[in-house]
């Protein structure tokens, strides 16, 4: 038996004994992350679907349990259908691939594999696309912030990151964060492709487009490493031209209360 195998079942049979503390009714559930791969670290937290009767309500709950944090996400047969349409609109599919590529740890009536066969349809359907609106607030927020990265470029020394003004490192930094992740949302919608936030934002972008995904990761990091934003504004104008190219004047929005 390999480590990746005992750490795996490790995390399985601690994972059941926290579902079966807590949701003892429970009809169902599943671990997932990298605890359900057996590739945890010393930090990992336990990620965890469960399925319950419809006389309970749906939700998320993080806890304590064994010395590990654990988040648990909490569906009702009834709610699943509608939550998993909800997790496709927002095109990160977080729950989805959790079905999709959990370990199960409990399914005496079949609930568990009825559920993961609705997730892996809806997820070979891919997600939602932009909307009309949504695609053109996007293209006029990542060119704001490539326009204001490009204006901070004059304020810090690419040659000398460390001993540039702080304050105008400072706002480099946080307009480059926004750059990247205005980018790869738009990026990965042009490629009717997951998207997702944290650590998986790197990882769906490659996935989606090694090549571009690729360049607005390295110009971000040299963005942090040398405070030269020319590679990401390169990138991220690439991504604009995509879907039209930047967007200043004749943007409009209406608020609707």
């Amino acid at each position: 038996m390999t480590d990746h195998t005992q750490q795996r079942d490790a995390f399985r049979a601690s994972a059941s004994r926290l579902v079966a503390a807590r949701y003892p009714h429970a009809l169902g559930a599943l671990l997932g992350g990298s605890a359900a791969r057996g590739r945890a670290t010393a930090s990992s937290d336990l990620d965890v679907a469960v399925l319950l009767p419809d006389r309970e309500h749906s939700g998320r709950e993080v806890v304590r349990h064994e010395g590990r944090v654990a988040e648990l996400f909490l569906n009702t047969v009834a709610d699943l259908p509608e939550f998993f349409a909800w997790d496709r609109a927002r095109r990160r599919g977080t729950v989805l691939f959790l079905y999709d590529r959990g370990l199960p740890l409990a399914d005496p009536h079949g609930h568990v594999a009825r559920a993961r066969e609705l997730a892996r349809r809806v997820l070979a359907s891919g997600p939602a696309p932009l909307g009309k609106e949504e695609r053109e607030y996007g293209r006029y927020a990542l060119t704001c912030y490539v326009d204001d990265l490009a204006d901070l470029a004059d304020l810090a020394d690419p040659g000398d990151a460390i001993g540039t003004d702080p304050a105008a490192r400072h706002e480099q930094l946080s307009v480059a964060d926004h750059v990247l992740r205005e980018a790869a949302h738009l990026l990965t919608a042009h490629h009717q492709a997951w998207t997702g936030i944290g650590k998986w934002l790197p990882r769906r972008l490659i996935d989606a487009d090694p090549v571009l995904g690729g360049a607005l990761l390295d110009g971000h990091r040299t963005v942090a490493e040398r405070a030269d934003p020319a590679p990401l504004v390169a990138a991220a104008e690439q991504v604009l031209g995509l879907l039209g190219g930047p967007l200043r004047g004749g943007y409009t929005h209406r608020w609707e209360p």
